[in-house]
């Protein structure tokens, strides 16, 4: 992502302690990354590191499907794979055919005045995709990565956009509405959004910032998540006739939990490979990802205990990843301690987002409008709050304003806030209800009741034998 990228001031010695002290440390720092034989070490070595990160991300998916079929009935666990599975199939080919140009073509709000809004292969976007050696990455300049490597590490990210709605839309979806969506977030809303931050647009010429995508990635799906959920109204015997909500338990705590951990694991290539080269910086911001999940799962614990009257395992395992959400925005800019309390309060907030949302009578049954639209706002938020040290306009720096910075990066940040959530809302909310004007959104009383393993996809995802005890 072609954004620059600062570390806190802190940070910055405390990672000059470690250097000191270690030889391997102070002979990286000798290298000249501009010329010379280090630098095209340096260069390869960024180019894998970004590689590997990216590896993890796409990790990420199998995380997201175990905990949306874990979370849901057992009837529609093949329905959740396979939406998972054509997400990574569209996030690749339709973000590189469409998205890519769109998100970086460096021009208006829209991202589509400058190279063709249909860029395929070799147009204005992903020319050159044979790597060459490190020596032809340098002569581009100072950023680190070549094309393929890229291309590669932001396709997953937007996979990960794409895969977030698949949880909240659970149950009562046609595959096919769901494709279309799947490829038209991954074309077009996606990489418009992406285009105003990352690729130097009007949000990154104001001041925002969003490290990793709290803003852009999770409030993107978060957001797109909420406005399916209402197009396509509650599964079958959600609610009461008098609005009561009604519990429908998912089928498999463990798969979900490990799913939970799968994506704890991916988060560490999400962060750290948004510093976009391998230094010393990356493992401050492994740490912060820790710090900010560990906190996340104690503020959904104790907020689960005392609003529902006991310790929930969903909650608690949505506390982390609204954690490792909302931490993205503001990671390489805070203060251990900013990151525990933005985590912290992200926990608290998914559980009570999750009661909110249903007491209003939208039913999401994973809570993937609460762990990525609500948390990824917070992240915003509270970047703006707990910065310690902020680039603004990719030269000065500012404070948050508990760090003596004044309101400028939270209006910054609330700006890139409502900005995110009106364009995905209407965009995705017009999708949806598109598809529902035109047939295509949900299916049939009979066979949601049935389960859609079977009427979507031909073949349970469980034999008999499970099936039996199991729905």
């Amino acid at each position: 992502m072609k954004r620059s990228h600062w570390i806190t001031a802190g940070a910055l010695a405390g990672l000059g302690v470690l250097a000191m002290a270690s030889p391997a440390a102070a002979q990286a720092e000798s290298f000249d990354r501009a010329t010379g034989g280090a630098a095209m070490n340096t260069i390869v070595l960024d180019n894998i590191f970004i590689f590997v990160s990216g590896v993890l991300v796409f990790l990420m998916q199998p995380g997201f499907a175990l905990v949306e079929a874990g979370l849901t009935r057992a009837k529609n666990a093949a329905n959740i794979m396979m939406k998972n599975l054509v997400d990574v199939c569209v996030g690749v080919t339709a973000f590189a055919f469409i998205g890519w140009n769109i998100a970086y073509s460096g021009s208006s709000i829209f991202g589509i005045a400058d190279g063709p809004f249909l860029g395929i292969f070799g147009v204005s976007g992903l020319t050159n995709l044979y790597p060459g050696d490190a020596s032809e990455v340098l002569a581009n300049g100072d950023y680190p990565l070549a094309v393929p490597v890229d291309f590669f590490f932001q396709a997953a990210f937007a996979a990960a956009a794409a895969t977030i709605v698949s949880g909240a839309v659970a149950g009562r979806t046609q595959f096919k509405g769901y494709l279309i969506y799947s490829i038209v977030l991954t074309a077009i809303i996606y990489p418009i959004v992406v285009n105003w931050q990352w690729g130097g647009g009007f949000l990154s010429e104001a001041g925002f910032v969003d490290f990793a995508g709290s803003g852009l990635v999770h409030m993107t799906g978060g957001f797109a998540a909420l406005m399916g959920a209402i197009a396509l109204g509650p599964r079958i015997g959600k609610f009461a006739d008098d609005g009561t909500p009604r519990a429908i338990p998912g089928h498999s705590i463990p798969l979900a939990m490990t799913g939970v951990f799968l994506l704890f694991v991916g988060w560490f290539g999400f962060n750290p490979g948004s510093q976009l080269q391998a230094d010393m910086a990356v493992p401050y911001i492994a740490v912060l990802t820790a710090f900010a999940a560990a906190a996340g799962g104690f503020g959904g614990l104790i907020a689960s205990w005392g609003m529902m009257k006991k310790p929930d395992v969903s909650m608690t395992g949505n506390g982390i990843l609204a954690g490792l959400v909302a931490i993205c925005s503001g990671i390489g800019e805070m203060s251990p301690v900013g990151t525990l309390a933005t985590g912290f309060i992200a926990g608290i907030l998914v559980v009570a987002s999750v009661l909110a949302i249903e007491k209003a009578g939208i039913d999401d049954p994973v809570g993937a409008f609460s762990v990525h639209g609500a948390a990824g706002a917070w992240g915003l938020v509270a970047t703006g709050l707990f910065a310690t040290t902020s680039p603004v306009n990719g030269a000065e720096e500012s404070a948050g304003l508990l760090y003596g910075g004044g309101a400028g990066l939270l209006g910054d940040q609330l700006l890139g806030l409502v900005s995110i959530a009106a364009f995905v809302s209407i965009a995705a909310g017009a999708l949806f209800f598109g598809l529902k004007a035109a047939g295509l959104l949900r299916v049939s009383a009979e066979e949601e009741l049935a389960g859609l393993d079977v009427s979507e996809h031909g073949a349970p995802g469980y034999g008999p034998e499970i099936m039996t005890t199991v729905v």
